[in-house]
């Protein structure tokens, strides 16, 4: 990604109205975008969003600079990440645009592309569309301008494609269910699908305003749905982020199970139905404990660098079908093209009917190790904290406690100026200690 000046792990993203994310920055956006693309043979895109009220204005950004390159537009309206993606192909158009800053607070936001066959874009395609920005800009003539529409059936053809993933001979009839749609871009559809398939369905996180989106609810703030779950006696919860590809799930008894158990009992799932191609792919940060697991199972595994376009590459290179990150992103190419918090839900909730057991039993098969995360903000991007002599002695003087106990993973965040801390330990207190050890270290560097 060092190569990029635009684009990260995860597309481009930062704060509504400053550096990238801004009117005049986006409209030269769709217009590099429709360049490079109209050049591959491109004549239309999808654009969706999720529910951030910045989203208004950036769509028409992008709707103004794609026009001026010459492609045709259409609008998808509040959609989920995963459900652009699918649109896309079944539309038959050669790209999808989604606008989504996924679980950041509603004051940021994202734009991010998928490619006509749902995938992320190709690195040489983002290269060449940041190349583009740095040109002037120009616009076709009047009568070559792209026009845009409005899709009106978005949401329900994705209803239907989620519900396509699940079991035709199972139902969800005895089983009650709390959505936490965050109030994001999956708050008219999560709720559906799982009504069409039977359940009873308590809903949280349903009433988007603009501003709310990830707002103590959602996949990153588990509290309010693990209070529901308890309190009006459900089966599980569902948490899906604010673009709805992470998803996190909770048990009747009100625990929080991550990616990495989501991803281990779809795998098992697989395996013990015949499903199974190869192995599974995690990331750096994904549990010591998955990987045990998996190994008593004869599954093999293999770790990505952190972000779900770098598992997709991986699952795609030894081609596995089944991956995912312990943040919620889970990856079943076998039923979709890029992390869907919706389809994984009902993978697990089909796994849970086949197996006869509620979710706290089906998550029992592996322990967990302890994991501290610890995020430390920094102002100067120019520095590169984590090559500090500083911070390298901190490491090392973790793993020398540690051995082979444990492990220290120092990254910077693909999507904000955040350093990772995390370690990973059988011993609880000693993660805790030397991930806040190595914290302190880098926050005396960058404050």
């Amino acid at each position: 990604m060092t190569q990029r000046k635009y684009f990260g792990t995860d597309g481009i993203r930062g704060k509504v109205g400053e550096s990238n994310i801004n009117p005049e920055f986006v409209t030269k956006l769709g217009w590099a975008a429709g360049k490079v693309l109209a050049g591959r043979g491109t004549n239309k895109v999808l654009i969706g969003k999720d529910t951030r009220i910045s989203g208004y204005m950036l769509e028409s950004s992008l709707e103004a600079g794609l026009s001026a390159a010459g492609i045709n537009i259409g609008l998808l309206g509040p959609m989920p990440t995963p459900a652009i993606a699918y649109l896309t192909k079944t539309f038959r158009s050669e790209a999808g645009i989604v606008i989504s800053a996924s679980h950041n607070p509603f004051y940021d936001n994202g734009i991010k592309f998928f490619s006509a066959q749902g995938f992320k874009l190709d690195d040489d395609i983002e290269l060449a569309i940041e190349d583009m920005l740095e040109r002037p800009m120009t616009c076709v003539a009047s009568d070559k301008l792209g026009k845009a529409t409005r899709i009106n059936d978005a949401a329900g053809r994705y209803i239907e494609f989620c519900k396509g993933t699940f079991p035709s001979e199972l139902s969800l009839t005895d089983l009650k269910i709390v959505v936490d749609c965050a109030h994001g871009a999956t708050y008219h559809i999560a709720p559906n699908v799982l009504r069409e398939l039977g359940a009873t369905v308590i809903e949280l996180g349903t009433a988007p305003n603009g501003l709310n989106i990830n707002d103590g609810v959602g996949a990153t703030s588990m509290d309010a749905i693990v209070e529901k779950v308890k309190e009006t006696g459900a089966d599980l919860g569902f948490a899906l982020d604010g673009d709805g590809d992470r998803i996190m799930m909770v048990d009747h008894l009100g625990n929080v199970l991550d990616g990495d158990q989501i991803v281990y009992i779809i795998a098992r799932d697989a395996l013990k139905n015949g499903k199974m191609q190869g192995g599974v792919v995690g990331t750096l940060m994904s549990n010591l404990g998955l990987e045990n697991a998996l190994s008593k199972l004869g599954v093999p595994f293999a770790r990505s660098n952190v972000g779900d376009r770098y598992v997709m590459e991986l699952l795609q290179q030894k081609g596995w079908s089944i991956g995912g990150e312990n943040s919620g992103h889970v990856l079943n190419l076998n039923m979709s093209s890029t992390g869907d918090g919706i389809v994984a839900g009902l993978q697990v909730l089909a796994a849970m009917l086949r197996s006869h057991m509620d979710l706290h039993d089906l998550a029992s098969g592996f322990e967990m190790y302890p994991q501290t995360l610890v995020n430390v903000r920094y102002a100067n991007q120019e520095v590169d904290y984590l090559a500090h002599s500083n911070v390298q002695n901190a490491k090392k003087e973790a793993e020398s406690a540690l051995g082979k106990t444990g492990r220290v993973l120092l990254r910077k965040s693909g999507t904000e100026p955040l350093i990772r801390v995390m370690v990973e330990s059988n011993d609880e207190s000693q993660s805790h200690k030397w991930a806040e050890h190595i914290a302190e270290t880098v926050r005396n560097l960058a404050n």
